[in-house]
């Protein structure tokens, strides 16, 4: 069994026909500032596939639907689930970034902590600055940091995963704490482009 994919139009299309629930994997902050109205927090890095089903009423057999920023931490949660037992796990193509270009309705707040993709380039481009500076001035050794810095940017464009990021996550100025999410169904207004949702977000 493997992960399937659909446009976010195309969840758009099924959430109008009943009821659907759409996990958002992305970090509690990231949730925060922008998601799809349809979408429900589940953090990826405390995902455990049986309990999410449990609290959102999933069999194994029903349609588990992920989404994160752009695709890759979607494709794990995926994953998590597909281990799980469940048979019919599918991945919003493109993630938000492409849910927010096609237009389809979202929740917006403002937030004071910057995404973490960017705490995660201050903290590379600072550790790489460091390392050159202290290498040149200080003990050539230091220059390691930079090549450290670096190789974990190449892990990260190859694998997809970020080490950094997820630490980043794990700060307090990036948790956000939401009430109990509770979804019965969660459809979109054909003609309106609203969403109807019997869920607490």
């Amino acid at each position: 069994m493997s992960l399937t994919f659909i446009s976010p139009s195309e969840f758009a299309e099924r959430a109008k026909q009943g009821a659907t629930v759409l996990l958002d994997v992305r970090t509690p902050v990231e949730y925060a500032q922008v998601h799809a109205t349809a979408a429900v927090s589940e953090p990826l890095d405390k995902l455990v596939a049986d309990e999410v089903a449990i609290r959102y009423g999933l069999g194994k057999q029903d349609a588990v639907y992920v989404i994160c920023k752009s695709g890759a931490r979607a494709k794990t949660a995926g994953q998590k689930f597909i281990d799980a037992g469940f048979v019919n796990v599918i991945s919003v193509d493109g993630g938000t970034d492409a849910w927010v270009t096609a237009d389809l309705p979202v929740v917006r707040t403002q937030s004071k902590v910057l995404p973490l993709q960017q705490q995660v380039f201050i903290v590379v481009g600072t550790m790489v600055l460091a390392g050159v500076l202290l290498g040149y001035f200080v003990d050539p050794a230091w220059l390691i940091l930079s090549g450290f810095a670096g190789c974990g940017l190449i892990f990260a464009g190859i694998t997809g995963f970020c080490a950094m990021a997820t630490f980043m996550a794990k700060m307090p100025w990036n948790q956000v704490k939401f009430k109990d999410q509770k979804v019965t169904t969660c459809s979109i207004d054909p003609a309106g482009g609203n969403k109807s949702c019997g869920c607490d977000h």
